[in-house]
């Protein structure tokens, strides 16, 4: 009978593994249904060498009886997901609280990918409900057994985990070492808190990330503050780490890693995204294409609103005709240059900035550290200029744009809603539609006027049957 030992021994661990990958320094981040094939696929063409898939919640999945629901989470059936040549190196990552859960999930897996890796960085309320993420930090003994399960009982995959930093530099390195020990071989290291999110995201802390990388023994990979393609070495060299994650940089602009074309046209983007879409068996989210063209046209949408709404209520059937018309404004506009992708890239300002026209790819720009009740009115140029003039912070921290889609609506105290369009709840989303909510909000009000509906139903009926009596 084989022994554990030489089952781990198959098995590639720490700069082993980071070698492996091709010594990997441009990674597409984790991100809930926006990570996935098509969009990984479309990111490597643009630079990146490593990435990973949308987090899959362990639970879910293996409540899913069947492959062919799984594809849902990972699509096992046509083979594309994982495939060499086409989307390797791949790191799958899991959400979980259940170490026997966790581990059926990544053996089933086992082979479509090169690691797994652990999710304990989400901060969002539905892992809070759902005891995920970064809510598991104050169980080190859980996260050490999440970890070391895997460690221990993966025959050939290496585990991996992405943590966000705590609010003490020698805490955050100690939980560090812990992952470490428990067996995680590359650690991915978010540098910004639980409680930074939202409006209160702020800059990541990289010094942070530097004492981390300075504390432990396997590659370490740095996440936050990534807008530009410069910023990728700025932060290799602060931290010293081994690789540069990017997320909403990279959702913004799929190029950031690119040492060519740092700000292709959002019109050639789009194109090539949905070519890509429409080339694969391995089906890809309506909603994941959604957020994506919302993405990639953010710097249009402010000009052209209605164009914003019918990307909202559309459907990929429509994707088509609403890019056309997108290209036809683009190109009619007096400032349009007919090129591919934006030519002498002008240098970053002082502030870390620079200027791009609208119809090339380039960072959002998101207010943070700033009053909420300085943020009702900011539509307005004025306030906007005012609240830049009165708030001490550095610019790049401010990160303040003309348009901040921000609940207003009366009583709302909360953060936006996760799927909403315009990132707000439900009244306030209505408000800045004109009385019209987005896809995603009119969706579950129509729901819940059909289950209301059907409940009067079923009570007309009922007593009914009751008189007949």
């Amino acid at each position: 009978m084989e022994s554990s030992v030489e089952q781990k021994s198959r098995k590639l661990a720490g700069w082993d593994l980071y070698e492996s990958f091709g010594r990997p320094k441009k990674i597409v981040a984790p991100m809930v249904d926006q990570s996935e094939l098509a969009w990984r696929i479309l990111s490597r063409r643009y630079g990146a060498t490593l990435a990973y898939t949308p987090m899959i919640n362990t639970k879910q999945y293996a409540q899913l009886k069947s492959d062919s629901n799984k594809k849902m989470w990972f699509d096992k059936i046509n083979n594309e997901e994982g495939l060499i040549g086409l989307d390797r190196p791949l790191i799958v990552q899991f959400a979980a609280n259940d170490p026997q859960l966790l581990l059926e999930s990544a053996k089933d897996l086992e082979g479509k990918c090169d690691a797994v890796d652990l999710n304990l960085g989400c901060p969002q309320h539905i892992a809070r409900r759902g005891r995920y993420g970064s809510w598991l930090q104050e169980d080190q003994d859980l996260i050490y057994k999440l970890i070391n399960t895997l460690h221990e009982n993966l025959e050939e995959t290496p585990v991996t985990a992405k943590f966000r930093v705590l609010d003490d530099v020698q805490r955050t390195v100690e939980y560090a070492q812990l992952l470490e020990r428990a067996g995680a071989q590359i650690l991915s290291v978010h540098g910004r808190t639980r409680e930074m999110k939202g409006q209160q995201t702020g800059l990541a802390d990289w010094d942070k990330i530097k004492a981390v990388k300075d504390a432990v023994n396997v590659p370490v990979f740095a996440n936050g503050n990534i807008l530009y393609h410069e910023d990728v070495d700025k932060c290799l060299e602060a931290t010293g780490c081994d690789g540069i994650m990017s997320a909403e940089g990279n959702l913004y602009n799929p190029a950031i890693f690119s040492d060519k074309a740092r700000h292709p046209s959002v019109i050639k983007l789009a194109k090539e995204y949905l070519e890509i879409v429409n080339s694969l068996k391995t089906e890809t989210a309506v909603s994941a294409q959604k957020s994506h063209l919302f993405k990639i046209f953010k710097p249009c949408l402010s000009r052209w609103p209605d164009l914003r709404e019918r990307l909202g209520r559309g459907n990929d059937k429509e994707w088509k005709e609403i890019i056309e018309e997108f290209e036809r404004r683009i190109k009619s506009d007096e400032a349009y240059v007919a090129e591919d992708e934006l030519s002498n890239v002008p240098q970053l300002d002082e502030n870390g900035y620079r200027s791009v026209p609208f119809f090339y790819a380039q960072p959002y720009m998101r207010p943070v550290n700033v009053n909420e009740g300085d943020l009702v009115d900011n539509k307005q140029d004025s306030e906007v200029k005012k609240l830049t003039e009165e708030t001490s912070l550095p610019q790049r921290e401010l990160l303040v744009k003309k348009e901040i889609l921000k609940c207003i609506g009366e009583g709302c105290d909360s953060a936006a809603f996760g799927k909403c369009l315009r990132k707000a709840c439900l009244s306030c989303c209505r408000l800045l539609g004109n009385n019209i909510g987005c896809e995603e909000h009119e969706g579950k009000l129509n729901k819940r006027k059909q289950i209301q509906e059907e409940k009067r139903q079923n009570h007309r009926e009922r007593k009914k049957s009751k008189i007949g009596k």
